[in-house]
């Protein structure tokens, strides 16, 4: 399992630093499927997840959502018939946090259990 998986998001208050883009490389390894996406000038990580099926792809969704609640960290998710994307960054910092990539991390796992 990803190290990052395995990590807890600490609380972010507004104005603590983004991810430093040194560091940004090294946690993106970890997370290889998974891409920087700039919208309204905010990097996010974002990835798309393909099922066989809309009730698949719901039940993905629905454990994002859990292992979010879990988190106190929630991303955008956009469920459609086969896929969803997912799309995570720190809303109080406006980019980046190291959250956002243990998130993924964990995402990646939730996409493989059943």
């Amino acid at each position: 399992m990803n190290e990052l998986a395995r990590m807890h998001c600490e609380a972010c208050r507004r104005g603590a630093p983004a991810v430093p883009e040194e560091e940004r490389a090294g946690l993106m390894r970890q997370i290889p499927e998974w891409r920087v996406v700039s919208m309204e000038g905010v990097d996010r990580l974002e990835r798309v997840f393909e099922f066989p099926d809309f009730l698949s792809a719901l039940a993905f969704t629905n454990r994002v959502g859990e292992a979010a609640e879990g988190e106190g960290h929630h991303p955008a998710l956009l469920t459609e018939w086969g896929r969803v994307t997912v799309t995570w960054w720190t809303h109080k910092i406006g980019g980046l946090h190291r959250n956002d990539f243990i998130m993924a991390a964990r995402t990646d796992r939730l996409a493989t259990a059943s």
